[in-house]
């Protein structure tokens, strides 16, 4: 019924009612098939791809259906036999099959294959029984069979000979024994009761050793084929003497159950045959006879004991049972026979095989619960509940095993499916036996779950906050937004684009649509935009897309691009005029310096500082006010035009500044200065007479230096003479006028050596007034300086 569903379906679609009408027709043709079995028979021994059937014909399926519903041969067992042409729908042996080798111990030989179609599943079962044809000749065991037989024996008597074999069944078998003509021996032929041919020579007239002490007679065998086939062997004949009594053995058949897995070595059985005759005539031999050389390589006979032990490794599934005859023959050539039958029983020594016939690689996530994912078989070769097999999937899986027909399971799925949280399955399916000791093969399927677009893009953060420096250069990146898409190949490509509002003007930024990257297209001025914000979309490449937004909010930090601007004294070039009253102490308030900066943050703190000055320790400015104020109390020695240029420095990096000039007059009088400095404001006062007082002043401390440190040699030098007990060298007390030159009293300097000292060290001390003996007052209008002691002590104290 769901067949016809989906061919009736199909035809609506296309639209053609004969089409449909023929698809019908074509649906019940082969569920038909697939309720029977196909059975062909092809000879053995064919040539490679020998016809075997036409399938398409013989299913009444077109030749177009076969490739587009993939048709197949699978024959059972782990070698494929034939081969299926879509084509030409016809079914050919892929080898020249030979029957004694696929089926050895079997009179007939049926080969089971199965045809299987897709869209929709279906599955055909077919036979093909191999013919057997007459390819192999009847073979002896023995080339030349040896027979002691004594003189004595009674015409009448019978004497078994090896069996021919022929791989050959039914007609194509062995069918008849000849011998050749002799005046003593005839055959004699009978069927045992599991079918096999037997030949006995039969005595016709009594021998005489003394006449004829051997024979050799030539024994054929002949099958029923078409033509015959034959085989020959020498029986030869050596008469005995007389030996009466021939072996006889306790039973006429020995039978022995045995499992397959005895172990090597093991015995079997033991065949005892009695004679009662004295000396060698007593002595019995055992040995096979009419034995299969399979049998004979499975079991070994002891020739002295008569114990049957286990040689080779049985094998239930190979062969049940075991027929073998032994000869006991004693010292006087005389025999006898028994049979000795074995059945093997079946252990459970074969797990289960799990053959794969159909896989579905990879599955869609979306794909409903019961889809079918593979096909396989499951078979065992024991039997019974050894046989008897189950089937099951390791883990906990969303799949599920449903059991169709012929030890063929399907898997399917039992739940959704989700590639995000499980983008593949590796799928154990364990099939168990139900024997006493439970056996298990396993087989693992690799299923891959394929995309479908079903997660949108989610953004790392909701809003995304970037900055960029005022005045950055075109095309600037300043980072990156990032998404990510749960999902695999183009459904994961995300693209990202600016969210265009309506009513504003175009953003200053744009966003990368591969990447994300955030990039600035123009410099920015964070005097005009300190902030803004956009919005990102990110969209995946799914069909339908799906899509997210996140904020991208870009702050502008502030550059030091702009100078600080002075409001007070006003930047027009010209010096601003103050008037200090020479009577000014120190921290007079002179005038104050005013600036400000568009910048923000450190680049807009200023900071005030004295850059140039007339009398540079005349005035200060405050570091942060701008102040300017005196740095100590005005003298009359001061100038009284005194020129002040500000330093006005902002903090960023570099750091940019601006000067501010001040030109300042010390008066008496505010009136008569306040007119003076206007009218040279102008003007600017040359440095001129301030460098000359300063070379001036170089040259004679340069002097005073030279002149000290050669006194400094002399003092050295006489003390040298001196007696080395005294430490203390001598100075003079009191430095008087003429001895100072004309430099004033407050320039003298007194210059101490160290006692010892080799190089010219000296140094400048305070100056150098007179000191007195401890108790001898100053003289008139002298003063006792308070630092002679610490002078004499401190000199007392460096001395080495």
């Amino acid at each position: 019924g769901w067949l016809f569903r989906r061919v009736m379906a199909c035809g609506r679609r296309s639209g053609d009612s004969k089409r449909q009408v023929i698809l019908f027709i074509l649906c019940v043709c082969v569920c038909q098939s697939g309720g029977e079995t196909l059975r062909y028979s092809l000879p053995e021994e064919m040539e490679r791809d020998s016809f075997v059937a036409n399938i398409a014909k013989d299913l009444g399926v077109p030749l177009s259906q076969l490739a587009a519903r993939k048709a197949r041969v699978v024959s059972e067992g782990n070698e494929q036999l034939f081969r299926l042409n879509q084509n030409t729908g016809v079914l050919t042996a892929k080898e020249s099959l030979d029957r004694e080798e696929i089926c050895p111990q079997s009179d007939t030989c049926t080969l089971v294959f199965k045809i299987f179609f897709e869209n929709p599943l279906q599955l055909i079962r077919g036979e093909v029984e191999v013919r057997d044809v007459n390819d192999n000749s009847p073979v002896f065991p023995e080339k030349e069979m040896v027979l002691e037989i004594p003189e004595t024996t009674s015409p009448g008597s019978r004497f078994p000979l090896e069996s021919a074999q022929d791989k050959d069944v039914g007609i194509n078998g062995l069918q008849n024994y000849s011998l050749g003509p002799n005046p003593h021996f005839s055959l004699a032929l009978g069927t045992g009761k599991d079918g096999l041919k037997y030949v006995e020579l039969v005595l016709q007239r009594q021998l005489d050793r003394e006449e004829q002490g051997e024979l050799n007679l030539l024994l054929t065998a002949i099958d029923g084929g078409s033509p015959p086939r034959s085989g020959t062997a020498q029986v030869r004949i050596i008469v005995v003497d007389a030996n009466d009594n021939i072996p006889v053995f306790e039973r006429e058949t020995y039978e022995v159950r045995l499992a397959e897995n005895s172990p090597l070595e093991q015995l079997m059985v033991k065949v005892a045959a009695s004679d009662p005759d004295e000396g060698s005539n007593g002595e019995v031999r055992y040995a096979f006879t009419q034995t299969s050389e399979r049998s004979r390589q499975l079991f070994q006979l002891n020739p002295a004991t008569g114990e049957i032990r286990l040689a080779g490794k049985l094998d239930f599934e190979e062969a049940k049972n075991h027929k073998m005859v032994v000869k006991a023959t004693d010292g006087g050539a005389l025999s006898a026979h028994c049979k000795v039958q074995v059945e093997v029983l079946d252990v459970n020594d074969n797990a289960p095989e799990i053959a794969l016939t159909s896989l579905t690689a990879s599955i869609p996530e979306d794909a409903p619960p019961r889809t079918v994912v593979a096909l396989f078989s499951v078979r065992d070769r024991d039997s019974g509940d050894n046989g008897r097999t189950e089937c099951s999937i390791d883990g906990d899986l969303p799949f599920s095993l449903t059991p169709t027909f012929d030890n063929y399971y399907e898997l399917r799925t039992n739940a959704a499916l989700d590639r995000e949280r499980t983008a593949e399955y590796n799928i154990t399916i364990t099939a168990t036996d139900w024997g006493k000791t439970r056996l298990s093969s396993r087989e693992s399927i690799f299923v891959q779950i394929s995309d479908v677009n079903d997660n949108p893009p989610e953004f790392t953060q909701e809003v995304y906050t970037m900055s960029v420096t005022e005045n950055n250069s075109p095309m600037l990146r300043i980072g990156s937004m990032k998404a990510t898409d749960a999902d695999a190949g183009k459904n994961a490509r995300v693209n990202y684009a600016l969210v265009r509002q309506e009513g504003k003007e175009q953003p200053e930024v744009s966003v990368n649509a591969e990447n994300g990257d955030v990039y600035i297209l123009r410099p920015l001025d964070y005097e005009k935009v300190r902030a803004f914000e956009v919005t990102v979309r990110a969209a995946d490449g799914g069909s339908p897309p799906l899509s997210a937004q996140a904020v991208l909010r870009v702050i502008v930090r502030d550059e030091n691009d702009n100078a600080p601007v002075l409001l007070h004294p006003a930047p027009d070039g010209s010096a601003a005029g103050e008037l200090v009253p020479r009577w000014a102490p120190s921290g007079y308030l002179v005038a104050k310096v005013v600036a400000v900066d568009a910048d923000a943050g450190q680049n807009a703190w200023l900071s005030y500082e004295l850059a140039k000055a007339t009398e540079p320790g005349l005035f200060r400015v405050g570091l942060h006010s701008g102040e300017v104020r005196t740095a100590r109390a005005v003298t009359e020695r001061d100038a009284a035009r005194q020129r002040l240029i500000v330093l006005v420095r902002d903090r960023g990096q570099p750091s940019r500044s601006a000067t501010a000039t001040l030109a300042v007059a010390l008066v008496d009088g505010f009136s008569e200065a306040h007119l003076r400095v206007s009218e040279e404001a102008p003007a600017a006062e040359p440095d001129g007479p301030l460098t000359l007082y300063l070379i001036a002043s170089l040259v004679c401390v340069s002097a005073l230096f030279l002149a000290t440190a050669v006194a400094a040699v002399v003092v050295k030098v006489r003390r040298a003479r001196r007696s080395e007990t005294e430490t203390l060298p001598t100075f003079p007390t009191m430095a008087t006028e003429s001895d100072a030159g004309s430099l004033p009293r407050s320039y003298v300097y007194d210059v101490c050596f160290a006692a010892g000292t080799v190089n010219s060290e000296f140094r400048f001390l305070r100056p150098l007034f007179p000191c007195f003996p401890a108790g001898l007052p100053p003289g008139p209008g002298e003063q006792r300086s308070s630092v002679c002691s610490q002078d004499a002590a401190n000199l007392g104290g460096e001395g080495d």
